[in-house]
């Protein structure tokens, strides 16, 4: 038996990329950041923060609600499984990418909240929704903590 579950809770890089197919799939793509916390040894070496960035893949149904309420710096609880795929570069280089590819979404960001990656041009987040869910999402009770 063998399984290939990720759970990561992390905050979104950047504005997701949406595709609308004319066969009517949807297909959203984003970056999800996750933070271990630095930290200080016994004898004072300082061990900094380390992130990870995490490419996040939201097929049909919830491609379509990441489209509606989805944005950068909002905090995310997914759980997918994850998928590498290998493409040929413009100079002819095998490259890898991996990608998480989500069943279950669950948005962590309360309502009226301002982003939590603010910049210079970005404006407050939109109202949102109360977390999102359809039949595929997580619900609190699943939730490991």
């Amino acid at each position: 038996m063998s399984v290939n579950k990720v759970i990561l809770i992390g905050n979104v890089g950047q504005d997701p990329k949406v595709t609308y197919y004319d066969s009517g799939n949807c297909v959203a793509q984003a970056s999800l950041a996750t933070t271990e916390k630095g930290y200080t040894l016994q004898n004072g070496t300082q061990i900094p923060d380390r992130t990870e960035w995490h490419n996040l893949i939201f097929r049909n149904k919830l491609g379509e609600i990441v489209d509606k309420y989805v944005h950068k710096g909002d905090k995310l609880y997914v759980e997918g499984k994850i998928r590498t795929r290998s493409y040929d570069d413009q100079a002819g280089i095998k490259r890898y990418v991996t990608e998480i590819f989500v069943d279950n979404m669950e948005m962590l960001t309360p309502k009226n909240v301002t982003p939590v990656v603010p910049t210079a041009s970005q404006q407050p987040a939109q109202t949102q929704a109360a977390p999102v869910q359809d039949m595929n999402t997580a619900n609190d009770e699943d939730l490991p903590f």
